[in-house]
């Protein structure tokens, strides 16, 4: 029944997934063959070790559409059996049957959101058109289905009575809210009205995401002289031309529009022209005016969104969205991110004063703008701590940041990984690890990484779960992945990674262990299906043990030396622990604050533009700096309803993690068993089976508090 609800769940920090002609620059080299199967491929059953395994290596784009209408009727055929069930409805032939259902349809819509995340050519975005407003009428076919509801509301109404335990009460609940909120309790034309406005919000998101992805793969910056080089590293001037090369520019060298590129230009490049060039090249995505323009759009979903909001009793979308979340309403996610708006613009005025009174030193003739923000925040750090970005990442290679990983979920969790060269890949790139229990073997799942960047492959970083762990007809482990956007480098280099590029792969693996940890029963209530505000906070938690000594001395090795990283080194990170936390901070909430500001303009038409710039005029946005991400490129927002009014997460899930790393502090060290296995029972293991208020309050003792977070970005702490 998961395929109901999502189609893979893909979580990040940025947006949160072949046919025979398309090349292997912008496809897998697997997907060349043109031999029709016997059946379609991606509705059989899973097959090969690890209790089966998705099909990557037979994938043709051809597959999809007639694959994904063959699951559907399946699944429908499966509801309406469930629905029209002579016997009374109980926990068994309703909840648990749809449980069962939709198998195949969660199979297929898992291949093709990797595609669609992960190798979005030409080919496949034509099928998009077409498939994506069909997930959205399906599960409103299923939602609006009142024999189907009457009976969830049946057991829904017995559930305290019926001897259900308390994760099957659990999972009544979500059940029924879940209908509750799509529409069950509409009229007939209120609910075909509803429909009509989920397939043309789900076209307008497919239409989003492509635009934003031909941004970000057509425009680059373009580097045509050595002088162009000033101020970059070696690696990563070798990295620009790989990129050239991939691009059929040699002597040339490319800066992709990702962040991943643009960021860490941005801190080394002393041609501030071109810092300017590159800063308005990835802050324009979405906004060019060319045919991929996304204002439009962005109007016309805040318009969708308003109306459906309203049909379903909600005075806006953003109090729909908030109304299952740990926020309750947007009153609160607001009063949140406003209290630590204005001590984090102190911080900032403080921040460009520190940066200004550099520039003036050195006899530079400007005025900070958002394109110096990063190159003079290195200089300041450099100066108060000793601490230079380009002499610390040599010592953060990925290949030994991902050991880390390893080696840190062994340490809290007692993981093993072990490499799985038997399964298929959709992509030479991409590589798979089986986790087992360490003392007892017993298997965990698997995990898929792919850390490169490649056309049709959208930016940023994330997590997917393939398949979830459940127990329902007996242990079936998760397979999950996680996907970067790090440049691929000339063979036999090392891919040498920033420190905020470090911290976003803990973030995105916590992720991954949230998934590997489920220990559940019923798929729908696995791993990462958790409130929105409540799913980063396992993975941000994660992040801090990136800056433990424990992993740093054991994996921050020099690339040509093979040194650890010097103690000294390691002091002077965790001294600059809050350092440039006004620039972070505001650059979030900027985001943050325009995206709720929007989702409570309700019926009102948005000029994406025009809100932009008097919103943040009306908070006293530094000039300094940028958005994080602006409307015509926010994927989070407009690629789909998954973090709309809900950007403010990461900040409310920030006040759990610094409030739960303190628990370790207060105890034997990050690495504390104790803790550890607390953490793992009530927040890792759980999933949605409980409350995650109530989860947090098992783990910790007390509810979380705004001043431990305040404490970890060096901001004044509010009494409390």
């Amino acid at each position: 029944m998961r395929a109901l609800l999502l189609t893979a769940a893909a979580l990040g920090v940025a947006g949160c997934s072949t046919v025979s002609d398309v090349t292997p620059t912008t496809a897998p080299p697997a997907a060349a063959s043109t031999s029709a199967p016997a059946a379609n491929v991606l509705a059989a059953e899973w097959t090969g070790p690890y209790g089966g395994v998705p099909p990557f290596d037979r994938v043709r784009i051809a597959d999809f559409e007639p694959a994904v209408r063959a699951a559907m009727a399946e699944h429908l055929a499966e509801i309406d059996a469930i629905a029209s069930n002579p016997a009374a409805p109980t926990f068994a032939n309703t909840l648990e049957a749809m449980e069962r259902a939709g198998r195949t349809l969660d199979r297929v819509s898992t291949v093709y959101s990797v595609w669609g995340s992960n190798y979005s050519t030409p080919e496949f975005q034509a099928v998009e058109a077409v498939v994506d407003p069909l997930f959205a009428a399906h599960a409103d076919r299923i939602t609006q289905n009142a024999a189907l509801f009457a009976r969830i509301e049946a057991v829904h109404a017995a559930r305290e009575t019926s001897g259900l335990t308390a994760e099957q009460q659990r999972l009544v609940s979500e059940r029924h809210t879940d209908f509750v909120r799509a529409g069950a309790r509409l009229d007939d034309a209120a609910k075909t009205r509803l429909s009509a406005i989920n397939q043309e919000l789900s076209g307008l998101y497919t239409a989003f995401s492509q635009d934003v992805l031909a941004d970000e793969t057509d425009l680059a910056l373009v580097l045509e002289t050595q002088a162009d080089l000033a101020g970059l590293s070696e690696g990563q001037v070798a990295a620009f031309a790989a990129e050239a090369a991939r691009r059929g520019m040699p002597g040339r060298w490319v800066v992709a529009n990702t962040r991943s590129s643009i960021d860490p230009f941005l801190e080394a490049s002393t041609r501030r022209d071109l810092r300017e060039r590159a800063w308005r090249l990835f802050a324009s995505r979405g906004d060019t005016g060319n045919d991929h323009d996304t204002n439009a759009s962005i109007t016309r979903i805040l318009a969708l969104r308003a109306e459906r909001a309203n049909l379903l009793g909600y005075p806006t979308h953003a109090h729909w969205r908030l109304d299952n979340a740990m926020a309750g309403t947007p009153e609160r996610a607001l009063e949140l991110m406003e209290a630590v708006w204005t001590p984090a613009v102190a911080r900032v005025r403080e921040e460009v004063a520190d940066m200004q009174a550099v520039a003036d030193r050195e006899g530079a003739d400007l005025t900070i703008e958002p394109w110096d923000y990063r190159f003079y925040a290195e200089k300041v750090r450099s100066e108060r701590y000793n601490l230079d970005p380009e002499a610390v990442r040599p010592y953060l290679q990925l290949e030994n940041l991902r050991e880390g990983l390893f080696w840190t979920a062994g340490e809290l969790f007692g993981y093993a990984f072990t490499p799985a060269t038997d399964v298929p890949v959709p992509h030479p790139d991409v590589r798979v690890w089986a986790v087992s229990n360490r003392e007892t073997g017993a298997p965990v799942g698997l995990w898929y990484f792919d850390p490169y960047a490649r056309p049709g492959k959208r930016s940023g970083a994330w997590m997917s779960a393939y398949r979830s762990q459940e127990r329902l007809d007996g242990e079936i482990t998760t397979i999950v992945s996680n996907n970067s956007n790090f440049t691929k480098p000339p063979a036999g280099q090392p891919v040498l990674i920033s420190w905020d590029d470090a911290e976003t792969l803990f973030h995105e693996f916590g992720h991954a262990l949230h998934g590997l940890s489920s220990n559940v029963t019923y798929p729908s209530l696995s791993g990462t299906s958790v409130a929105r505000d409540y799913v980063e906070f396992p993975s941000q938690l994660l992040e801090r043990w990136l800056s433990t000594p424990e992993v740093l001395q054991r994996f921050a090795l020099h690339a040509e030396t093979g040194a650890p990283i010097p103690l000294e080194t390691v002091e002077r990170l965790r001294e600059a622990g809050t350092f440039n936390q006004g620039f972070g901070t505001v650059e979030f909430l900027a985001s943050a604050l325009v995206d709720m500001r929007a989702h409570l303009e309700g019926t009102t038409p948005v000029d994406p533009d025009a809100f932009e710039r008097e919103t943040l005029a009306g908070y006293g946005m530094p000039p300094e700096i940028g958005m994080r991400h602006r409307m015509p490129q926010f994927l989070h927002l407009f690629s789909g309803d998954g973090y709309s009014a809900g950007y403010y997460s990461y900040l409310w899930a920030d006040v759990i993690t610094a409030d739960a790393f303190e628990a370790f502090t207060e105890a034997g060290g990050p690495y504390d068993p104790a803790v550890a296995r607390r953490l793992w029972d009530h927040v890792f293991s759980v999933g949605n089976t409980v409350d995650p208020a109530e989860g947090y309050r098992a783990f910790r003792g007390h509810d979380p508090a705004v001043g431990a977070l305040m404490r970890a970005r060096g901001f004044p702490v509010p009494a409390e």
